[in-house]
């Protein structure tokens, strides 16, 4: 079986390539390093026989002309990030809508083949600030969407998601494309996932010896999927009979405060600095818990605990920050 994987240099997209690669998927990847780094996990995976990598920048179109064949094509290829939400908004609008576009153009053409499109919880948040304690959580697939302040560039990557989920149904309208699925990822974390997140980047003022430790808002509620856990559940429905849908990918239990969070990594790490509350972050949602129903109607059940998801974190990044 061929699988294509756009954005396979980042951080899930390296570890489902892997995955596939392990249960001997013939695996291209498409990727420009925008935001991934040519690490030494990354240099690992594209060494073996049944690995293919292609340095292309998916907002051009000619980075498809040539390929075909594929069973199964991954669209994860984005810029994520916070951070990056802010700096360069325009990149990553781009990214995520010009990008999307060209990939549909050029698989609409394919004789065969499925598309899966990852999406993000970040498509509801605007609903979520808006509709408050009636909106539904934990949130199933069916919500609203709505960008409730479009002047603030965060939502540049969950805009550009609410378009790339609209082109997926557009195209397979329009080309009577049948055989896609479209899935959001909810706090999907772990080893190699950059630094621009609160888990790596909690376990970064840890290692410095931060105290106090500021922590921003915390009161916000999360729940956080282990990457193998994600990639395992991607794999999933994909495989599945399932077209046409959207289907959730995280988890729905273990709902805990940030505060909650930063105090299992200080457990791992064996520290207990004073807590610095300081107001949180313009735009971020309060709540974010997803209705996993349908994915767990497919079989899929988690296998790593937070705590454990946590330790593995702490044992990749510790040095990283030494």
């Amino acid at each position: 079986m061929k699988a294509l994987v756009t954005g396979g240099a980042g951080f899930i997209g390296c570890h489902l390539a892997r995955h596939l690669a392990d249960q001997d998927y013939d695996v291209t990847i498409l990727d420009n390093f925008a935001r991934a780094e040519e690490d030494e996990d990354f240099k690992k995976l594209v060494d073996r026989e049944n690995v293919t990598f292609l340095k292309r920048d998916i907002t051009l179109a000619e980075s498809f002309t040539d390929l075909e064949g594929f069973d199964y094509v991954y669209h994860l290829a984005a810029i994520n990030g916070t951070g990056n939400f802010y700096k360069i908004p325009d990149k990553v609008l781009k990214v995520g809508v010009l990008g999307t576009l060209n990939v549909l153009d050029w698989f609409v053409t394919q004789p065969k083949g499925k598309l899966l499109f990852t999406s993000s919880s970040e498509t509801y948040a605007g609903a979520l600030r808006l509709l408050g304690e009636k909106f539904p959580i934990p949130t199933p697939e069916e919500v609203p969407f709505a960008v409730d302040d479009p002047t603030n560039v965060r939502w540049s990557y969950g805009a550009s998601k609410i378009i790339g989920e609209v082109a997926m149904h557009a195209y397979a309208k329009a080309h009577d494309m049948k055989n896609y699925v479209i899935i959001r990822y909810h706090n999907i974390y772990g080893p190699r996932m950059g630094f621009e997140h609160v888990i790596p980047q909690f376990i970064e003022r840890v290692v410095k010896k931060e105290n106090p430790f500021k922590i921003y808002g915390g009161q916000e509620t999360r729940t956080f999927c282990y990457v193998d856990d994600g990639v395992r559940a991607t794999q999933l429905v994909m495989e599945s009979g399932t077209n046409g849908q959207t289907i959730h990918i995280g988890r729905s239990d273990d709902e805990l405060k940030i505060l909650d969070l930063a105090q299992k990594v200080f457990n791992v790490a064996g520290v207990s600095p004073e807590i610095d509350v300081q107001p949180a972050p313009e735009g971020s949602v309060m709540r974010r818990c997803p209705d996993i129903a349908k994915l767990e109607k497919l079989g899929f059940a988690p296998s790593t605990s937070l705590n454990e998801g946590i330790k593995q974190c702490y044992d990749w990044y510790e040095g990283k920050f030494t």
